[in-house]
């Protein structure tokens, strides 16, 4: 399972490459150096707040957008995350899940 600042580092870099920017080149904009970015994205360094901000700032990404990271969990997190979210649905709302994921699958 992956922490929360890999994650966050993921995030990062996936909002890096949308915007067509390298590493360095996202470092120069935040004013730190490349291997310090690099950390940032590997998870090994956990950004200021303030650097956060910046980030999403030069990313033009909103910065709770930074932290949405479902899509990036493991096949087994996510499955147990679907698992747990289709436990709290009514029974009623369980069959429509089932009929929307059916319908996914024919």
């Amino acid at each position: 399972m992956q922490t929360v600042n890999e994650m966050l580092g993921l995030r990062i870099r996936e909002q890096r490459k949308r915007k067509g920017l390298n590493q360095e080149q996202l470092a120069e904009k935040l004013g730190i150096d490349q291997k310090h970015m690099s950390k940032i994205e590997l998870g090994k360094s956990y950004p200021s707040l303030d650097r956060l901000i910046r980030i999403s700032e030069v990313l033009q990404v909103p910065l709770p957008r930074l932290f949405e990271f479902q899509h990036l969990a493991d096949a087994g997190d996510l499955e147990k995350q679907i698992c747990d979210m289709v436990q709290m649905l009514s029974e009623t709302d369980q069959r429509r899940l089932y009929k929307i994921v059916k319908a996914f699958l024919d």
